[in-house]
């Protein structure tokens, strides 16, 4: 059952492990050929000579996976609105056959000054995949809800 979390139920050393992601090759494609159809995403053959030796699911791809855990984590925060999302990075390619792990934790957290039913949390997530290497970093800020 989820738990839900409003601004004053998230502790200012909240961590998280949010959820994983089995990246196939065929998810890899269909996603690509709809979003982001470079030769890379979609084509075995140019993917295994690429310096790369497989396919590599687009920064898109990997986007809609971080957004689709973070909606169904256990821990339910009752976000109003994502305010902004910084220091994108992406490291090291994610892909075809690895299991990604996405993890968050609080790096900080304020009442909002125009909202005080609001609050403002900012998260640092990190993405490896399963030789630990990171695929994605970024630093997300979210208006919550302050608990009813």
């Amino acid at each position: 059952m989820p738990r839900l979390l409003y601004f004053d139920d998230i502790p200012d050393n909240y961590r998280s492990v949010v959820g994983t992601w089995r990246l196939d090759a065929d998810a890899i494609v269909s996603f690509a050929e709809t979003w982001d159809p470079r030769p890379i995403h979609t084509d075995t053959t140019v993917a295994e000579r690429s310096p790369f030796g497989t396919l590599i699911a687009s920064s898109a791809h990997l986007f809609a996976i971080v957004t689709l855990l973070f909606a169904r984590h256990d821990d339910q925060i009752q976000v109003l609105a994502m305010l902004g999302k910084d220091k994108l990075r992406l490291p090291d390619p994610a892909r075809a056959g690895t299991t990604l792990t996405y993890e968050t934790r609080c790096v900080g957290k304020r009442t909002s000054a125009s909202r005080p039913d609001a609050g403002i949390v900012t998260l640092d997530d990190t993405v490896t995949d399963n030789d630990g290497k990171v695929v994605l970093t970024q630093e997300v800020t979210l208006m919550v809800p302050r608990r009813p």
